[in-house]
């Protein structure tokens, strides 16, 4: 008879040749069941990355994110708990040639967005030339309102880089 404490927290691990998306099902159970529940979302490039991505959710799991508090949502919530681990050499690198600065771009403000205050998307947006337009949404403004997010992409690809600012979204 085994007298070690229960476990309420669980990482789940996919194979090769997919990603932690396939645990979905599994995940929604879990959870449901009062579960801590993270998902690895490892390279499968090499085992020792896999592990060290995967090693990196053990010491997250106790001490979990904003990120996941802001996510309520279940798909949400899905994607808070299987975001992939990353570190500060992530922003270290250099771009020697932004690609905003020969081509037109757009940036979408979400003006919910917990993550990345609007004011400094407006920012970037403008440091980068940028059509903009603004949307009542979150920081995950691709899950909560996708249809607005293909209509700007429809715009962009239909050419319409007149410089001025597509319609503002509420």
């Amino acid at each position: 008879m085994s007298t070690a404490a229960p476990v309420d927290s669980v990482i789940l691990v996919h194979g090769g040749f997919v990603d932690g998306s396939g645990w979905q099902t599994v995940y929604n159970i879990l959870t449901k069941d009062g579960y801590s529940v993270r998902v690895a979302q490892h390279p499968t490039v090499s085992l020792a990355g896999d592990v060290a991505a995967t090693r990196q959710l053990v010491g997250s799991s106790l001490a979990r994110s904003s990120s996941s508090a802001i996510h309520a949502a279940a798909p949400g919530r899905v994607m808070a708990d299987s975001q992939v681990p990353w570190g500060q050499d992530a922003l270290a690198g250099t771009v020697s040639q932004p690609a905003w600065r020969a081509k037109p771009s757009r940036y979408l403000v979400t003006t919910e967005d917990r993550m990345i205050p609007p004011q400094a998307q407006r920012a970037m947006a403008q440091r980068a030339g940028s059509t903009v337009t603004e949307v009542a949404a979150s920081h995950s403004v691709f899950l909560s309102q996708p249809a607005v997010v293909a209509d700007l992409i429809r715009q962009a690809t239909a050419g319409s880089g007149s410089g001025r600012p597509l319609a503002r979204v509420r």
